[in-house]
């Protein structure tokens, strides 16, 4: 499959997510590990345009619905690929709807976890800030 940046760029603002976990874990120092992961999710007959972005991107996952489950979900969660390749495309290649906020926080916390602020208690705080501000419904309220 043949798939170009600005295709990639309308599909991620239309199917994509970013989004970071912050989840209890005994291994770490603090207690906690930071989870950030991006994510397409398309119906399992479309299930060629994931493999696509695995393919255009050269890291990831794609999961495929088994069963009943249609949905098939491409995923990067490995901090690296995350950091050199998700992060500087979308840096190259801007969003154009209000998912380019959420990429905007989504990249700081990358940033904040490349230089391993995230492994001290003032670097988990500031996570757990710009994760409450990702992903929010704004309701317009007249």
């Amino acid at each position: 499959m043949n798939i170009h940046a600005q295709w990639i760029v309308g599909f991620t603002d239309g199917e994509g997510c970013f989004y970071v976990g912050i989840s209890p874990s005994k291994s770490m120092t603090l207690g906690f590990r930071v989870i950030p992961t991006f994510s397409v999710t398309q119906h399992k007959k479309d299930i060629k345009v994931l493999y696509g972005l695995k393919t255009y991107f050269g890291c990831g996952t794609v999961y495929e619905g088994k069963g009943n489950d249609c949905v098939c979900k491409y995923r990067v969660a490995d901090q690296k690929n995350l950091f050199m390749k998700i992060v500087p495309f979308f840096e190259k290649h801007p969003l154009k709807t209000s998912k380019h906020l959420n990429f905007l926080k989504f990249r700081e916390i990358i940033q904040i976890m490349a230089r391993g602020e995230h492994l001290k208690p003032e670097g988990l705080d500031r996570i757990q800030r710009i994760k409450s501000l990702m992903n929010i419904k704004y309701v317009d309220i007249e």
